[in-house]
């Protein structure tokens, strides 16, 4: 994040396995999404956010407006996939735990395994 007087922040210190970190956001963009979608391969996983604003929940169809697309290496996944981990346990330890019930899976993905 920008400081105040237009500077960076920087990372807690020096990492154990090298050199200071630097975030420069100065050019970023903000994106609010409730609905993601993931997808992978031997050499990408691809995450896929966007609107749903279909709050009628007997609606026959509900079209989400896909707005953002990130592609990670599977390395950097699991990375996301820990911090992500993380800062849950953190939230539910201060809120209370969510339910967010199961991940429903469509059938034809589970056929091509």
């Amino acid at each position: 994040m920008a400081t105040e007087d237009g500077g960076v922040k920087t990372g807690a210190g020096k990492t154990p396995s090298g050199p200071m970190v630097r975030f420069d956001d100065t050019d970023i963009t903000n994106t609010y999404a409730n609905v993601c979608n993931v997808s992978s391969s031997r050499e990408e996983v691809v995450l896929v956010f966007g609107m749903n604003n279909a709050w009628e929940r007997d609606a026959s169809e509900v079209r989400v407006k896909l707005n953002s697309r990130v592609i990670l290496s599977p390395f950097a996944a699991k990375r996301l996939a820990l911090l992500l981990d993380n800062v849950i346990k953190q939230y539910e330890a201060r809120f209370g735990v969510m339910d967010v019930g199961p991940i429903q899976v469509p059938a034809e993905k589970l056929s091509a395994k």
